[in-house]
């Protein structure tokens, strides 16, 4: 599943330990997850898209 979080993240003025702590998981989730080496729960996936202020859509896609 590919994903905008990088850049998302970025024009948000977060790093990866920031989004993680809002969402409650490690620096090493966001990372794997940006990299394409994990694919979050749909639960974590909620709580990244909340935090970035846009929609799951916006972020993930297949």
């Amino acid at each position: 599943m590919q994903n905008k979080i990088f850049e998302l993240r970025k024009s948000a003025g977060l790093t990866q330990d920031m989004l993680a702590k809002k969402c409650k998981v490690s620096r090493q989730t966001i990372n794997a997850i940006e990299n394409d080496r994990y694919d979050p729960t749909l639960q974590l996936a909620f709580k990244i898209a909340v935090v970035l202020n846009t929609t799951v859509d916006n972020v993930f896609k297949k």
